[in-house]
């Protein structure tokens, strides 16, 4: 069995799709920061799938910089997501209105 392009770009669609549909639908924010993790790690099979496809590094290397951007994200996003539990007592998305206060 030979796996192709639309193989990789369906499962990219796929998980990109779950993600999205994980950020309208959920009110946890820690969860609708995993969905958009989800969304990333998507973009970024696809980019490699299409690097693959065309015999290029150029992919490949673009995941090193998005690695690097997504490991940052996620020190930062954790840490407002801690600060705001820690001052809210909560994490649900239709309990913080942190911009009104």
């Amino acid at each position: 069995m030979n796996i192709g392009l639309n193989d990789y770009l369906f499962l990219s669609a796929l998980l990109f799709a779950i993600g999205f549909f994980g950020v309208l639908l959920r009110k946890n924010t820690l969860v609708i920061y995993m969905c958009l993790e989800l969304m990333l790690v998507a973009v970024t099979l696809a980019l490699v799938a299409f690097s693959r496809y065309n015999g290029t590094m150029d992919g490949n290397v673009f995941v090193f910089f998005i690695l690097t951007v997504a490991a940052a994200e996620v020190a930062v996003g954790l840490a407002i997501i801690v600060a705001l539990f820690r001052r809210r007592q909560t994490v649900q998305v239709d309990e913080l209105n942190a911009l009104r206060n």
